[in-house]
C-alpha cells in the first residue's frame, strides 16, 4: 500500500520552440547511445532539462520520464516512481514488484530488480529512462540500486540522470569501459554565438555584441543569470544601467535580478508567486486553497505566468499542473519569510494540508502540516487509517518530525511514543526503541483502556517482538551489545528503511541466534499479546505479528503453535488482498511438515505457496520449489517400494503388535507406553509407510519383508 503519486512526475516537459538549438549537445547525447549511462550534471539553472528535451524530441526513442523530490528519498517510493514511469511505455511491465512493494515487508531490492529487468529485457524497442533532478535523493540504497541496473543494463535499455551533484554511485569504473556519456556545466554553458541567439533572436533585445560579449563572461554562460539578465533589460529597455551593476559573482548578481523581476510585478502577482512558493507543484485548485482569494483564479494566473515566462515550469500537456524553477522557488520562500510573521505562514501550510489530504496525497498533507506547526493534525496523518504513513515510504520524514518534538508533546499523545519507537526500528536504529515504548507506557499509565488505547498497546508488543529478534543476533547473554553492533552495521548503508534486513534476521536466523531460548520466549509473549489487543481491522500488524509468531514458535519446535499462527497470517492476508505473508506462512507449514515426514501434505503447502505467489519476485518461492522438489523425491522413492525413512526398532514392535490385532490400549499397557505416545507411533509408521489404515499398514510391511527377522 504506497501513497498515490501526482503522475505529472511523469510528463517530459514540452520543448520550447523558440529556444536556442543546441545541436553540438544533442549530437553528443545521440552518439552515446551505444553506452549504458548518459550524465548531465552541472548547478541550477544550466539548461539541463531544456537540452533534454530538445534530445527527445529529435533522438527518435521513446523514453520514461521521472521527476524526483526529496520525498522520493525512500527505496520503496523511488522503485515504484520508477516503475510507474516505466508503465508510461508498458502498460503491464512491473506489476508484480508493484504488488510485492505494497507489502508490508517487500524483499530484497536485488531479487526485485532481477525481476523487472527480465521484463525490460523482452521489450523490443530501445528507450530511455531520464531520472531528472538526481540530486533530490540522497540514499545509498537509491544509489545502489540504479548501479545494479546498470551493471544488468538490457541492450534497448539507456539511463540518462540529471543533476546538481555528481551521484555517488562509482563513475570511474564507468569511465574506464567507455559506458558512460558526460556533460559538465563547462559543456552546458551558454558560447557567445549562442549568448547572442538568446538576446536577439528568442528576447528580441537587439543588444550591441558588446553588451552581449559582457553579460555572457560576468555570467560565465550560466544560462539562468543571462535569463534573468534579459527580463531586467526587458523591463527597462536598456542594458547599460544592468551591466554596471554586474560584480562578476552570478549568486548575488542572482539576488538583484531576481528583486528587480518581482518588484516590477503587480502587486496581486507579487503575492501570488510568493503564497502559493510553499508548494513544490502547483495547480489552479491547489492555489486557489492557499490563496483563498476569490478574486484570483489560480489557474488563471498559472497560465498567465506561463505566457510570460516567469519562472514556471508546465508538467504536462493540458497545463494543469506546474513548478517554480527550483532556484526561483528557493528565493521566494526566502522572500515570504522575511515577510510574513508565523502565524501567516502556518495559516498557508495548513491549508495546502487540508487540500492534499482531501485529494488523497497524505504524505504531502503531512508535510504541510508539520511546516503548519499543527501538531494535532499531524499527529492524526502519521497514524493514517489502518497503516501509519511511515510504512508507506514517509519513514524519514516522520521520524525527522518525531525527533523534533520536545518530550512534553509526545507525552500529551502516547500514540506519537508508539510511532516513535516504530520509525526508529525501520530506520535501523534499535538502540533507542525501547526507551520510546516504556515512556509511551507511561504516558498511557491510567488510562481508560478502550479499543484505541488498546490497540496502542498492541502497537508496543508488536514492536518489542520484532525488538526482541533482533536482540536474539549474537550472544545470548549480550543482548545491549548485539542491538549496538546491529545498529552499526545497518547505519553504514545510509538512513533508508531497514526492513528487508529486518525481516531477514526474522526469517533466516544464523546458527548463534538460535543458541538460546529466551529471546524466542519473549517474541511468542509479546505476538500473542499483540495479536488479543489490536484491533481486528488492523490487519497489517496482526498480519506481521501473526507471521513473526509463527516463525518464533517453529524454531522452538511447538509446531502446533507455529501452525495456528501461521494459519491466522494466512486468514489476514487473504482479508487484505496482499498474498506475501500468506506464501511466507505456506512454506513455514511446509517446513514443518516435512520436518514431521509428513511429505505428502507438505507438497500440498509448498504447491499453495506456488500457486499463491504466481509470478511475483519473490526469494520465498525459490524456497517454495526446493521444498517441493525435496519432498517430492521423497514421495517417488515410497512409489518405487523403498520407504521414505527406515523404521525404528519400537515401531516395528508396535506394527507387530498391531498385525496381531492389539488396539493402542492394549499396545501401550504391553510395551509401558502412554496412549497418545502409541498414536504418535502409529501416525510415524502410517507416514513412513505411506498408507491409511492398519490393514494397508501389514500389507505394505509384508511387501516390504519387514516382519522377517521378527517371525
Amino acid at each position: 500500500m504506497y501513497n498515490p503519486i501526482l503522475a505529472t512526475k511523469f510528463y517530459i516537459p514540452a520543448f520550447r520552440p523558440k529556444a536556442v538549438l543546441r545541436r553540438r549537445l544533442t549530437e553528443r547525447l545521440s552518439l552515446g547511445l551505444h553506452r549504458k549511462l548518459t550524465l548531465i550534471s552541472a548547478p541550477a539553472g544550466y539548461g539541463k532539462t531544456t537540452l533534454l528535451c530538445e534530445w527527445l524530441a529529435d533522438c527518435r526513442r521513446s523514453a520514461a520520464w521521472l521527476s524526483l523530490e526529496k520525498d522520493d528519498n525512500e527505496l520503496t517510493r523511488f522503485l515504484v516512481c520508477m516503475i510507474s514511469s516505466l508503465q508510461r511505455l508498458e502498460e503491464k511491465i512491473g506489476e508484480g514488484v508493484l504488488v510485492v512493494l505494497q507489502s508490508p515487508q517487500p524483499p530484497p531490492m536485488e531479487s526485485l530488480l532481477t525481476a523487472l529487468l527480465h521484463e525490460i529485457a523482452a521489450m523490443k524497442a530501445p528507450f530511455l529512462l531520464i531520472l531528472e533532478d538526481y540530486h533530490m535523493v540522497k540514499s545509498k540504497l537509491i544509489d545502489d540500486a540504479v548501479c545494479f541496473l546498470l551493471d544488468h543494463l538490457p541492450a534497448q535499455m539507456h539511463i540518462v540522470i540529471a543533476t546538481r551533484e555528481s551521484p555517488s554511485f562509482p563513475l570511474a569504473r564507468l569511465r574506464a569501459m567507455d559506458q558512460i556519456t558526460e556533460l559538465r556545466s563547462k559543456d552546458l554553458r551558454f558560447t557567445l554565438s549562442e549568448a547572442e541567439t538568446y538576446f536577439n533572436h528568442v528576447m528580441s533585445l537587439n543588444l550591441s555584441p558588446d553588451h552581449i560579449a559582457v553579460l555572457e563572461s560576468r555570467t560565465e554562460g550560466w544560462i539562468a543569470g543571462l535569463h534573468l539578465a534579459a527580463l531586467s533589460i526587458k523591463g527597462d529597455h536598456g542594458a547599460e544601467r544592468l551591466i554596471q551593476s554586474f560584480n562578476g559573482n552570478h549568486h548575488f548578481v542572482l539576488d538583484y535580478l531576481l528583486e528587480e523581476v518581482l518588484q516590477r510585478q503587480p502587486v496581486a502577482v507579487q503575492t501570488f508567486l510568493l503564497r502559493t512558493s510553499i508548494l513544490d507543484r502547483l495547480c489552479g485548485s491547489l492555489c486557489d486553497a492557499v490563496m483563498l482569494d476569490p478574486s484570483v483564479s489560480g489557474r488563471e494566473v498559472l497560465l498567465d505566468l506561463d505566457r510570460m515566462n516567469l519562472f514556471v515550469v508546465p508538467l504536462d500537456h493540458e497545463r494543469c499542473w506546474y513548478r517554480y524553477h527550483h532556484l526561483f522557488a528557493d528565493l521566494l520562500r526566502k522572500r515570504l519569510q522575511d515577510s510574513l510573521d508565523v502565524s501567516r505562514m502556518t495559516t498557508l501550510h495548513q491549508r495546502a494540508s487540508v487540500w492534499y489530504e482531501e485529494n488523497g496525497f497524505d504524505i504531502e498533507a503531512f508535510h504541510h502540516a508539520v511546516k503548519s506547526r499543527d501538531t494535532d493534525r499531524a499527529a492524526r496523518l502519521l497514524e493514517g487509517e489502518g497503516m501509519p504513513i511511515h510504512l508507506r515510504g514517509a519513514a524519514g520524514v516522520s521520524l525527522n518530525w518525531l525527533e523534533s518534538l520536545p518530550a512534553e508533546e509526545l507525552d500529551a499523545r502516547p500514540a506519537l511514543w508508539v510511532m516513535y519507537g516504530s520509525a526508529l526500528l525501520l530506520a535501523g536504529k534499535p538502540t533507542g526503541v525501547e526507551h520510546k515504548l516504556l515512556s509511551a507506557e507511561v504516558s498511557l499509565k491510567g488510562m481508560e483502556q478502550d479499543v484505541r488505547i488498546r490497540d496502542l498497546i498492541g502497537l508496543i508488543a508488536a514492536t518489542r517482538a520484532a525488538l526482541a529478534s533482533l536482540l536474539m543476533a549474537g550472544h545470548p547473554d549480550h543482548t545491549n551489545r548485539n542491538l549496538q553492533e546491529a545498529e552499526a552495521v545497518m547505519q553504514q548503508t545510509g538512513p533508508d528503511d531497514k526492513t528487508d534486513q529486518l525481516i531477514g534476521v526474522i526469517a533466516h536466523p544464523s546458527v548463534d541466534q538460535m543458541s538460546g531460548n529466551s529471546g524466542i520466549n519473549i517474541v511468542i509473549a509479546e505476538s500473542r499479546r499483540a495479536l488479543e489487543l489490536l484491533r481486528p481491522e488492523n490487519l497489517p500488524v496482526r498480519t506481521a505479528t501473526a507471521w513473526m509468531l509463527g516463525v518464533a514458535c517453529q524454531r522452538l519446535g511447538d509446531h502446533a503453535g507455529a501452525r495456528d499462527a501461521y494459519n491466522q497470517a494466512i486468514l489476514y492476508s487473504h482479508l487484505m488482498g496482499h498474498q506475501l505473508m500468506a506464501v511466507m506462512a505456506l512454506i513455514g507449514i511446509g517446513q514443518i511438515l516435512e520436518s514431521e515426514h509428513r511429505p505428502a501434505e507438505a507438497a500440498e503447502s509448498y504447491q499453495e505457496a506456488l500457486r499463491l505467489g504466481g509470478d511475483l519476485p519473490l526469494p520465498a518461492l525459490h524456497e517454495a520449489q526446493l521444498g517441493l522438489d525435496r519432498v517430492q523425491m521423497v514421495l517417488e522413492k515410497g512409489k518405487k517400494g523403498n520407504l521414505i525413512e527406515p523404521l525404528s526398532q519400537r515401531e516395528i514392535e508396535v506394527l507387530e503388535l498391531i498385525a496381531k490385532g492389539l488396539s493402542n490400549r492394549e499396545i501401550g499397557e504391553k510395551l509401558f507406553l502412554a496412549l497418545d505416545t502409541v498414536k504418535g507411533h502409529n501416525r510415524r509408521i502410517f507416514e513412513k509407510l505411506q498408507v491409511q489404515r492398519r490393514t494397508e499398514a501389514i500389507a505394505r510391511a509384508i511387501e516390504l519383508n519387514l516382519f522377517s527377522k521378527h517371525p
